[in-house]
């Protein structure tokens, strides 16, 4: 299990928040489903650290920055998102 220590609340479990994958690519109304599919579902992972977006969803809702290795699933560091970055 994964633990997340939310500046707010502490160490709590991976449960409590929600992973927030970038929108990279807006796709049109109008597009093939194929297209959509391959946006949506297919992406790159790459192993090694990566900075990622949580929320603190079933806590105090707090937007989160992770930076966490993808393969052990080892936090580095957890910062509060700040407005307007």
């Amino acid at each position: 299990m994964l633990l997340i220590t939310c500046p707010h609340c502490g160490e709590r479990a991976q449960a409590e928040f929600t992973y927030e994958r970038p929108v990279q690519t807006v796709i049109a109304l109008d597009a093939p489903v194929e297209v959509a599919v391959e946006t949506l579902y297919n992406r790159a992972n790459p192993r090694g650290w990566s900075w990622e977006l949580w929320r603190h969803t079933h806590g105090c809702g707090a937007w989160l920055k992770l930076h966490r290795h993808t393969a052990t699933h080892e936090v580095a560091a957890v910062a509060l998102l700040e407005a307007g970055a």
